[in-house]
Protein backbone atom coordinates (compact mmCIF):
# COMPACT_ATOMS: atom_id res chain seq x y z
CA UNK A 1 0.00 0.00 0.00
CA UNK A 2 1.29 3.44 -0.97
CA UNK A 3 0.92 6.17 1.62
CA UNK A 4 1.10 9.73 0.37
CA UNK A 5 1.65 12.45 2.98
CA UNK A 6 -0.15 15.70 2.18
CA UNK A 7 0.01 19.03 3.99
CA UNK A 8 -2.96 21.27 3.21
CA UNK A 9 -2.39 25.01 3.68
CA UNK A 10 -5.63 26.76 2.66
CA UNK A 11 -4.39 30.23 3.64
CA UNK A 12 -6.61 33.29 3.33
CA UNK A 13 -9.64 34.55 1.44
CA UNK A 14 -11.03 32.08 -1.06
CA UNK A 15 -8.19 29.68 -0.24
CA UNK A 16 -10.32 27.92 2.36
CA UNK A 17 -13.30 27.59 -0.01
CA UNK A 18 -11.42 26.10 -2.94
CA UNK A 19 -9.39 23.79 -0.68
CA UNK A 20 -12.66 22.28 0.58
CA UNK A 21 -13.42 21.10 -2.96
CA UNK A 22 -9.99 19.46 -3.24
CA UNK A 23 -10.53 17.65 0.06
CA UNK A 24 -13.64 15.99 -1.39
CA UNK A 25 -11.55 14.63 -4.26
CA UNK A 26 -8.82 13.43 -1.89
CA UNK A 27 -11.44 11.59 0.17
CA UNK A 28 -12.90 9.96 -2.94
CA UNK A 29 -9.55 8.81 -4.32
CA UNK A 30 -8.60 7.41 -0.92
CA UNK A 31 -11.81 5.38 -0.77
CA UNK A 32 -11.74 4.37 -4.44
CA UNK A 33 -8.34 2.64 -4.49
CA UNK A 34 -7.47 0.35 -1.57
CA UNK A 35 -3.80 0.38 -2.55
CA UNK A 36 -3.48 4.14 -1.96
CA UNK A 37 -3.76 6.05 1.31
CA UNK A 38 -3.59 9.81 1.71
CA UNK A 39 -2.27 10.90 5.09
CA UNK A 40 -3.51 14.47 5.44
CA UNK A 41 -2.37 17.22 7.82
CA UNK A 42 -3.50 20.85 7.88
CA UNK A 43 -1.98 24.09 9.12
CA UNK A 44 -2.10 27.86 8.80
CA UNK A 45 -0.20 30.13 6.44
CA UNK A 46 -0.34 33.78 5.42
CA UNK A 47 -2.64 36.22 7.19
CA UNK A 48 -4.38 33.41 9.06
CA UNK A 49 -1.05 32.35 10.54
CA UNK A 50 -0.16 35.96 11.38
CA UNK A 51 -3.43 36.42 13.25
CA UNK A 52 -2.84 33.24 15.24
CA UNK A 53 0.93 33.30 15.74
CA UNK A 54 2.31 36.70 14.69
CA UNK A 55 4.16 35.27 11.68
CA UNK A 56 3.24 34.18 8.18
CA UNK A 57 4.20 30.56 8.78
CA UNK A 58 5.47 28.90 11.95
CA UNK A 59 8.48 26.63 12.36
CA UNK A 60 6.05 23.83 13.25
CA UNK A 61 4.18 24.25 9.97
CA UNK A 62 7.49 24.33 8.10
CA UNK A 63 8.46 21.04 9.74
CA UNK A 64 5.21 19.50 8.50
CA UNK A 65 5.92 20.82 5.01
CA UNK A 66 9.42 19.36 5.08
CA UNK A 67 8.04 15.94 6.08
CA UNK A 68 5.22 15.94 3.52
CA UNK A 69 5.40 14.33 0.10
CA UNK A 70 3.49 17.31 -1.26
CA UNK A 71 2.14 20.61 0.03
CA UNK A 72 -1.23 21.73 -1.35
CA UNK A 73 -1.46 25.51 -1.00
CA UNK A 74 -4.50 27.78 -1.42
CA UNK A 75 -3.84 31.53 -1.45
CA UNK A 76 -2.62 34.24 0.93
CA UNK A 77 -3.04 37.95 1.50
CA UNK A 78 -5.67 40.66 1.68
CA UNK A 79 -6.11 44.28 2.70
CA UNK A 80 -6.56 43.26 6.31
CA UNK A 81 -2.80 42.70 6.57
CA UNK A 82 -1.57 45.67 4.50
CA UNK A 83 -0.01 47.32 7.55
CA UNK A 84 1.79 44.35 9.13
CA UNK A 85 5.61 44.50 9.16
CA UNK A 86 7.12 43.65 5.77
CA UNK A 87 8.85 40.50 7.03
CA UNK A 88 5.54 39.17 8.40
CA UNK A 89 3.31 39.98 5.42
CA UNK A 90 1.16 37.00 4.32
CA UNK A 91 3.22 36.45 1.17
CA UNK A 92 6.30 35.84 3.32
CA UNK A 93 4.86 32.45 4.25
CA UNK A 94 4.81 31.33 0.63
CA UNK A 95 8.28 32.75 -0.03
CA UNK A 96 9.66 30.87 2.97
CA UNK A 97 8.13 27.61 1.76
CA UNK A 98 9.70 28.07 -1.65
CA UNK A 99 13.08 29.06 -0.26
CA UNK A 100 13.43 26.64 2.68
CA UNK A 101 12.21 23.65 0.67
CA UNK A 102 14.40 24.78 -2.24
CA UNK A 103 11.51 24.62 -4.70
CA UNK A 104 13.46 26.02 -7.60
CA UNK A 105 11.36 24.91 -10.59
CA UNK A 106 7.90 26.46 -10.93
CA UNK A 107 5.70 24.78 -13.56
CA UNK A 108 2.86 26.96 -14.83
CA UNK A 109 0.72 25.41 -17.57
CA UNK A 110 -1.51 27.61 -19.70
CA UNK A 111 -4.16 25.39 -21.26
CA UNK A 112 -7.16 26.75 -23.12
CA UNK A 113 -10.07 24.32 -22.85
CA UNK A 114 -12.09 24.32 -26.10
CA UNK A 115 -15.23 25.31 -24.19
CA UNK A 116 -13.50 28.48 -22.97
CA UNK A 117 -11.79 29.62 -26.15
CA UNK A 118 -14.30 32.47 -26.54
CA UNK A 119 -13.62 33.64 -22.95
CA UNK A 120 -9.98 34.33 -23.76
CA UNK A 121 -8.64 37.86 -24.19
CA UNK A 122 -7.46 36.74 -27.64
CA UNK A 123 -9.36 35.49 -30.68
CA UNK A 124 -10.43 31.82 -30.71
CA UNK A 125 -8.24 31.23 -33.77
CA UNK A 126 -5.17 32.12 -31.70
CA UNK A 127 -5.87 30.20 -28.50
CA UNK A 128 -8.03 27.18 -29.31
CA UNK A 129 -5.96 24.11 -28.43
CA UNK A 130 -3.34 26.19 -26.61
CA UNK A 131 -1.10 24.13 -24.31
CA UNK A 132 1.97 25.99 -23.03
CA UNK A 133 4.13 25.13 -20.04
CA UNK A 134 6.22 27.92 -18.49
CA UNK A 135 9.06 26.75 -16.25
CA UNK A 136 10.01 29.62 -13.94
CA UNK A 137 13.14 29.59 -11.79
CA UNK A 138 11.71 30.25 -8.35
CA UNK A 139 14.35 30.63 -5.63
CA UNK A 140 16.88 33.02 -7.12
CA UNK A 141 17.02 36.21 -9.12
CA UNK A 142 15.48 39.57 -8.31
CA UNK A 143 13.10 38.36 -5.60
CA UNK A 144 15.82 36.87 -3.41
CA UNK A 145 19.01 38.73 -4.35
CA UNK A 146 20.84 40.85 -1.78
CA UNK A 147 21.05 43.71 -1.07
CA UNK A 148 17.32 44.37 -1.12
CA UNK A 149 16.65 47.65 0.59
CA UNK A 150 15.37 51.22 0.59
CA UNK A 151 18.17 53.60 1.49
CA UNK A 152 17.85 57.18 2.78
CA UNK A 153 20.16 59.50 0.84
CA UNK A 154 21.88 62.62 2.13
CA UNK A 155 19.77 64.94 -0.03
CA UNK A 156 16.53 63.63 1.49
CA UNK A 157 15.68 61.32 -1.40
CA UNK A 158 15.45 57.55 -1.13
CA UNK A 159 16.91 54.80 -3.29
CA UNK A 160 15.29 51.37 -3.73
CA UNK A 161 17.54 48.43 -4.48
CA UNK A 162 16.64 44.94 -5.72
CA UNK A 163 19.59 42.81 -6.74
CA UNK A 164 19.33 40.21 -9.50
CA UNK A 165 21.76 37.34 -8.87
CA UNK A 166 22.12 33.92 -10.53
CA UNK A 167 24.76 31.19 -10.42
CA UNK A 168 25.62 28.59 -13.03
CA UNK A 169 24.12 25.84 -10.82
CA UNK A 170 20.82 27.66 -10.32
CA UNK A 171 20.34 28.08 -14.07
CA UNK A 172 21.58 24.61 -15.04
CA UNK A 173 19.22 22.71 -12.75
CA UNK A 174 16.06 24.50 -13.86
CA UNK A 175 17.03 24.21 -17.52
CA UNK A 176 17.44 20.44 -17.03
CA UNK A 177 13.90 20.25 -15.61
CA UNK A 178 12.60 22.18 -18.63
CA UNK A 179 14.50 19.93 -21.05
CA UNK A 180 13.08 16.82 -19.37
CA UNK A 181 9.57 18.22 -19.75
CA UNK A 182 10.20 19.16 -23.38
CA UNK A 183 11.27 15.57 -24.12
CA UNK A 184 7.87 14.19 -23.12
CA UNK A 185 5.90 16.94 -24.91
CA UNK A 186 6.85 18.25 -28.38
CA UNK A 187 10.64 18.23 -27.93
CA UNK A 188 10.83 22.03 -28.22
CA UNK A 189 12.11 24.53 -25.65
CA UNK A 190 12.34 28.33 -25.62
CA UNK A 191 14.60 30.12 -23.13
CA UNK A 192 13.63 33.74 -22.44
CA UNK A 193 16.14 36.23 -20.96
CA UNK A 194 17.56 39.73 -21.54
CA UNK A 195 21.16 39.00 -22.52
CA UNK A 196 21.24 42.23 -24.55
CA UNK A 197 21.15 44.45 -21.44
CA UNK A 198 21.56 42.24 -18.34
CA UNK A 199 24.66 40.33 -17.20
CA UNK A 200 22.44 37.67 -15.62
CA UNK A 201 20.83 37.32 -19.04
CA UNK A 202 24.25 36.72 -20.60
CA UNK A 203 24.83 33.95 -18.05
CA UNK A 204 21.38 32.44 -18.74
CA UNK A 205 22.19 32.35 -22.45
CA UNK A 206 25.61 30.78 -21.87
CA UNK A 207 24.53 28.14 -19.36
CA UNK A 208 21.34 27.19 -21.23
CA UNK A 209 23.28 26.63 -24.43
CA UNK A 210 25.92 24.51 -22.66
CA UNK A 211 23.39 22.47 -20.68
CA UNK A 212 21.35 21.79 -23.79
CA UNK A 213 24.40 20.60 -25.69
CA UNK A 214 25.59 18.31 -22.88
CA UNK A 215 22.25 17.05 -21.54
CA UNK A 216 19.61 17.01 -24.28
CA UNK A 217 20.97 18.05 -27.70
CA UNK A 218 18.03 16.39 -29.49
CA UNK A 219 15.60 18.92 -28.04
CA UNK A 220 14.99 21.91 -30.31
CA UNK A 221 16.30 24.95 -28.39
CA UNK A 222 15.24 28.50 -29.21
CA UNK A 223 16.72 31.53 -27.42
CA UNK A 224 14.37 34.52 -27.27
CA UNK A 225 14.61 37.93 -25.64
CA UNK A 226 12.08 38.16 -22.82
CA UNK A 227 10.34 41.27 -24.17
CA UNK A 228 9.99 39.65 -27.59
CA UNK A 229 8.63 36.55 -25.89
CA UNK A 230 5.93 38.68 -24.26
CA UNK A 231 5.02 40.12 -27.66
CA UNK A 232 5.02 36.74 -29.40
CA UNK A 233 2.77 35.23 -26.72
CA UNK A 234 0.10 37.71 -27.84
CA UNK A 235 0.92 37.54 -31.55
CA UNK A 236 1.14 33.76 -31.99
CA UNK A 237 1.03 31.84 -28.70
CA UNK A 238 0.86 28.38 -30.24
CA UNK A 239 4.42 28.69 -31.53
CA UNK A 240 5.50 27.91 -27.94
CA UNK A 241 5.42 24.67 -25.99
CA UNK A 242 7.85 24.81 -23.03
CA UNK A 243 9.38 28.15 -21.99
CA UNK A 244 12.08 28.36 -19.31
CA UNK A 245 13.00 31.71 -17.79
CA UNK A 246 14.11 33.46 -14.62
CA UNK A 247 12.07 34.37 -11.57
CA UNK A 248 11.00 37.89 -12.54
CA UNK A 249 10.27 37.28 -16.22
CA UNK A 250 8.58 33.99 -15.36
CA UNK A 251 6.22 35.78 -12.99
CA UNK A 252 5.22 38.25 -15.70
CA UNK A 253 5.07 35.89 -18.68
CA UNK A 254 3.04 33.24 -16.86
CA UNK A 255 0.41 35.81 -15.81
CA UNK A 256 0.25 37.04 -19.40
CA UNK A 257 -0.27 33.47 -20.61
CA UNK A 258 -2.97 33.03 -17.98
CA UNK A 259 -5.30 35.53 -19.62
CA UNK A 260 -5.22 33.52 -22.85
CA UNK A 261 -7.04 30.72 -21.05
CA UNK A 262 -10.01 32.83 -19.99
CA UNK A 263 -9.25 33.42 -16.30
CA UNK A 264 -6.56 33.23 -13.64
CA UNK A 265 -9.03 30.97 -11.86
CA UNK A 266 -8.24 28.27 -14.43
CA UNK A 267 -4.50 27.93 -13.92
CA UNK A 268 -2.69 25.48 -11.63
CA UNK A 269 1.01 25.40 -10.82
CA UNK A 270 3.66 23.14 -9.33
CA UNK A 271 6.89 24.10 -7.57
CA UNK A 272 9.46 21.32 -7.48
CA UNK A 273 12.77 20.77 -5.70
CA UNK A 274 15.69 18.51 -6.54
CA UNK A 275 15.26 14.72 -6.47
CA UNK A 276 16.16 13.10 -3.14
CA UNK A 277 19.37 11.11 -3.45
CA UNK A 278 17.93 7.91 -1.97
CA UNK A 279 14.26 7.96 -3.00
CA UNK A 280 14.31 10.18 -6.09
CA UNK A 281 11.27 12.02 -4.74
CA UNK A 282 11.20 15.81 -4.99
CA UNK A 283 9.93 18.30 -2.43
CA UNK A 284 6.86 19.83 -4.03
CA UNK A 285 4.21 22.50 -3.53
CA UNK A 286 1.08 22.82 -5.66
CA UNK A 287 -1.03 25.98 -5.83
CA UNK A 288 -3.41 27.90 -8.08
CA UNK A 289 -1.90 30.89 -9.84
CA UNK A 290 -4.65 33.25 -8.68
CA UNK A 291 -4.68 35.14 -5.39
CA UNK A 292 -6.90 35.17 -2.32
CA UNK A 293 -9.60 37.42 -3.90
CA UNK A 294 -10.80 38.94 -0.60
CA UNK A 295 -13.53 40.86 -2.46
CA UNK A 296 -15.45 37.62 -3.08
CA UNK A 297 -14.27 35.64 -0.06
CA UNK A 298 -16.99 33.82 1.85
CA UNK A 299 -19.58 34.29 -0.88
CA UNK A 300 -19.21 30.93 -2.61
CA UNK A 301 -18.24 32.62 -5.90
CA UNK A 302 -14.66 31.42 -6.32
CA UNK A 303 -13.63 29.20 -9.21
CA UNK A 304 -12.12 25.98 -7.74
CA UNK A 305 -10.80 24.63 -11.03
CA UNK A 306 -7.22 25.88 -10.66
CA UNK A 307 -7.05 24.42 -7.15
CA UNK A 308 -8.42 21.07 -8.32
CA UNK A 309 -6.08 21.06 -11.33
CA UNK A 310 -3.16 21.81 -8.99
CA UNK A 311 -4.00 18.65 -7.06
CA UNK A 312 -4.05 16.77 -10.37
CA UNK A 313 -0.49 18.01 -10.93
CA UNK A 314 0.45 16.63 -7.49
CA UNK A 315 -0.92 13.24 -8.49
CA UNK A 316 1.11 13.36 -11.70
CA UNK A 317 4.43 14.76 -10.53
CA UNK A 318 4.66 13.61 -6.89
CA UNK A 319 2.71 10.36 -6.71
CA UNK A 320 2.99 8.77 -10.13
CA UNK A 321 -0.82 8.64 -10.40
CA UNK A 322 -1.04 9.80 -14.00
CA UNK A 323 -4.28 7.93 -14.71
CA UNK A 324 -6.07 9.70 -11.88
CA UNK A 325 -4.57 13.05 -12.91
CA UNK A 326 -5.82 12.52 -16.47
CA UNK A 327 -9.26 11.62 -15.10
CA UNK A 328 -9.47 14.87 -13.10
CA UNK A 329 -8.44 16.96 -16.10
CA UNK A 330 -10.97 15.14 -18.29
CA UNK A 331 -13.67 15.73 -15.64
CA UNK A 332 -12.92 19.46 -15.69
CA UNK A 333 -13.20 19.52 -19.49
CA UNK A 334 -16.52 17.62 -19.43
CA UNK A 335 -18.03 19.95 -16.85
CA UNK A 336 -17.02 22.97 -18.90
CA UNK A 337 -18.43 21.32 -22.03
CA UNK A 338 -21.72 20.88 -20.16
CA UNK A 339 -22.01 24.66 -19.84
CA UNK A 340 -21.38 25.17 -16.12
CA UNK A 341 -19.48 28.38 -15.36
CA UNK A 342 -18.35 30.27 -12.28
CA UNK A 343 -18.67 34.06 -12.41
CA UNK A 344 -15.10 34.68 -13.63
CA UNK A 345 -15.61 32.59 -16.79
CA UNK A 346 -19.33 33.22 -17.32
CA UNK A 347 -20.52 33.39 -20.93
CA UNK A 348 -23.86 34.08 -22.59
CA UNK A 349 -26.08 31.03 -22.71
CA UNK A 350 -24.17 29.16 -19.98
CA UNK A 351 -25.24 28.19 -16.46
CA UNK A 352 -23.74 30.20 -13.62
CA UNK A 353 -22.78 28.18 -10.53
CA UNK A 354 -20.83 28.76 -7.34
CA UNK A 355 -17.74 27.19 -5.85
CA UNK A 356 -19.39 24.17 -4.29
CA UNK A 357 -21.59 23.40 -7.28
CA UNK A 358 -18.60 23.48 -9.64
CA UNK A 359 -16.53 21.28 -7.33
CA UNK A 360 -19.39 18.80 -6.94
CA UNK A 361 -19.91 18.57 -10.69
CA UNK A 362 -16.22 17.81 -11.26
CA UNK A 363 -16.24 15.21 -8.49
CA UNK A 364 -19.29 13.51 -10.00
CA UNK A 365 -17.64 13.31 -13.41
CA UNK A 366 -14.51 11.89 -11.76
CA UNK A 367 -16.55 9.31 -9.89
CA UNK A 368 -18.26 8.24 -13.11
CA UNK A 369 -14.87 7.77 -14.78
CA UNK A 370 -13.04 5.91 -12.01
CA UNK A 371 -15.79 3.99 -10.19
Amino acid sequence: MATHKLLLLPGDGIGTEIMAEVEKIIDFLGSQDSSVTFEVERDLVGGAAYDAHGEAITDAAMAKADAADAVIFGAVGGQKWDDVPYEHRPEAGLLRLRKDLDLFANLRPAICYPALADASSLKRSLVEGLDILIVRELTGGTYFGEPKEIVDLADGEQRGVDTTVYTTREIDRVVRVALDLAKVRTNKLHMAAKWNVMKTGVLWQKVTTATHKAYAPDVELNLILADNCAMQLIRNPRQFDVIVTDNLFGDILSDEAAMMTGSLGMLPSASLGAPDGSTGRRKALYEPVHGSAPDISGQGLANPIAMIASFAMALRYSFGMGQQADAIEQAIAKVLDSGLRTADIMQDGKTKVGTEQMGTAILQELQATLS
